[in-house]
């Protein structure tokens, strides 16, 4: 196949040196602009029939700069060759011209983007396909490393299941509770915990909890975070399915009434009642076979207790899985926010690898609450995890190019830097001194985050005040519609005040998405500077 390239000044020494090993017949055009994303379909027809002219019938493909504005169906209207936007980055040009006979291009969105999309679609056909073949279901539950939970298949051969708790639930109140669990559930939760205070008993508010969460989780099973024995016999007999937890100090009060009811337990190997936690791996393993041999009759799920970094340890705690489950195949149960809300670090990269550990080790359920700002987001994050270890394990590859990532602040693929700090013969300028504040005639602006308490709600809202009083709210979900609002509304006359804005709106925008607190004038990240001596 015989393709042709178009890109700018720029970026051609880059796209020539990609495509040179493909196995197309490629020609690399470098049109009249230096900055490839500047082309416009007309430009483009004109620099291939004023080059090509005499060609036009060899030509099988033509491939177009992925960031230009317009689609390219007028170029393949008026050259008769058809013609799709590449990558948005030339170093991705080599892998396109790989797939080119796999994939349909578009003419409207970039190659590379395309394929991302076709993986990410293939990823979770993957896992739909599973979780909805029953036979097959029917015949993992039979073997001893899985169970039900509820309605949930919950084990070894399984996706980890994410277990989000709901903290201090007896405390909140009822709109509190119900938009906390409603936002655990749109971020992919598998599973609810309501989550108990220790060392008091609340079973009085259980029947109530447990009524309001249920319609909201639906088929997800409903859990309880308690070591109280009235509390969890509470929510037994109100129709919880998961009690988190039985230990040696109380499991002869609540045993049998589970095994009963058949209602699984997660066990740990401590007795809080006499003050006895095990240290050392092999403790946590005896102990944790003595608690089995008392409950024996009851579907458990073993948690060893991960430890947070640097406190017992967190390796002797993963040690202690793996040890555990060399003798037992029997679920698994991570707390994965022992580790992430006591360490001062974003979440999302701890959260994956903590999965990919649990998913080594046999780990069957991830267990976080969301606690503190730095942990915002960990059940998406799980989710997330779980998928991609998943795949990972079908696929026996390491967790990367799944069509699944937790790539969130970085890119994935190191970007090559094609733009010159300077264009030769064009003079480039100093930084003057800052404009003189002068204040816009049309009025002035707050602007604020409204974060939502569930998925999606959050919004951007920029009040307009006049004379100090606020007579107008616009709210929107990016900062273009608000900019837009603005402009139409004419409430912005100063060139330094509409720059301003643009910048604080796009500050805020981040903000949103990623959960940083946004306040004006001030920066949304740290300056990597500030850690230097």
């Amino acid at each position: 196949m015989k393709v042709l390239i178009i890109t700018g000044d720029l970026a051609y020494p880059l796209i020539k040196n990609v495509v040179k090993d493909t196995d197309n017949d490629v020609i690399v055009h470098v049109a009249d602009t230096q900055v490839a994303a500047f082309l416009t379909p007309k430009m483009i027809i004109n620099e291939v029939k004023t080059h090509f002219s005499k060609q036009l019938t060899e030509i099988d493909l033509i491939l177009v700069p992925g960031l230009i504005k317009k689609g390219t169906h007028e170029i393949t209207k008026e050259l008769g060759i058809p013609t799709f936007k590449g990558s948005t980055d030339g170093a991705d040009l080599a892998m396109v011209l790989n797939l080119i006979e796999n994939i349909q291009l578009s003419e409207n969105k970039p190659a590379d983007k395309l394929i991302e999309e076709k993986k990410r679609k293939k990823a979770f056909k993957i896992i739909e396909d599973f979780e909805n073949d029953e036979d097959n279901i029917k015949k993992l539950i039979s073997k001893p490393n899985n169970i039900m939970i509820g309605k949930l298949p919950v084990g070894e051969d399984f996706p980890m299941r994410v277990l989000a708790e709901i903290a201090n639930a007896p405390f909140l109140s009822k709109e509190e509770l119900i938009n906390k669990c409603q936002y655990f559930v749109d971020c992919g939760a598998d599973m609810i915990d309501i989550g108990m205070a220790a060392g008091e008993d609340f079973s009085d508010k259980i029947p109530d909890l447990i009524n309001t969460l249920r319609p909201i989780v639906g088929d997800r099973p409903l859990s309880i975070d308690t070591l109280n024995a009235e509390e969890i016999k509470t929510a037994a007999e109100n129709g919880i399915d998961f009690v988190l937890s039985l230990d040696l100090g109380n499991q002869s009060k609540v045993a049998a009434l589970l095994k009963e009811k058949n209602i699984p337990a997660v066990l740990l190997p401590t007795n809080f009642t006499e003050g006895i936690s095990p240290k050392t791996p092999e403790e946590r393993v005896e102990m944790m076979h003595d608690l089995i041999k008392d409950t024996e009759g009851i579907t458990y799920v073993a948690d060893l207790i991960l430890d947070p970094v640097n406190s017992s340890s967190i390796v002797e705690s993963i040690i202690a899985c793996r040890d555990f489950h060399k003798t037992n195949k029997a679920p698994m149960f991570f707390g994965v926010g022992n580790v992430t809300e006591l360490m001062d670090v974003d979440s999302g990269g701890v959260n994956v690898l903590l999965a990919g550990i649990g998913m080594e080790l046999g780990v069957s359920i991830l267990f976080t609450p969301e606690e503190s700002g730095k942990t915002r987001g960990s059940v998406y994050e799980l989710a997330t995890a779980s998928k991609m270890m998943f795949l990972a394990k079908h696929r026996k590859s390491i967790p990367k190019d799944l069509g699944i990532n937790m790539v969130a602040f970085k890119d994935k693929h190191k970007r090559s830097d094609v733009i010159k700090n300077s264009v030769d013969g064009v003079p480039q300028s100093k930084l003057s001194e800052p404009l003189k504040f002068i204040r816009d005639k049309a009025g002035s602006f707050k602007i604020t985050v409204e974060y939502g308490t569930t998925v999606g709600e959050s919004n951007i809202v920029a009040t307009h005040f006049k004379k100090n009083r606020p007579d107008l709210v616009i709210k929107g979900k990016s900062a273009k519609e608000i900019y837009e609002e603005i402009i139409k509304k004419g409430l912005v006359t100063r060139m330094e005040h509409a720059a301003y804005l643009g910048s604080e709106l796009q500050k805020a925008e981040i903000a949103m998405i990623t959960g940083k607190n946004y306040v004006q004038d001030f920066e949304l990240f740290k300056n990597p500077d500030q850690f230097k001596n």
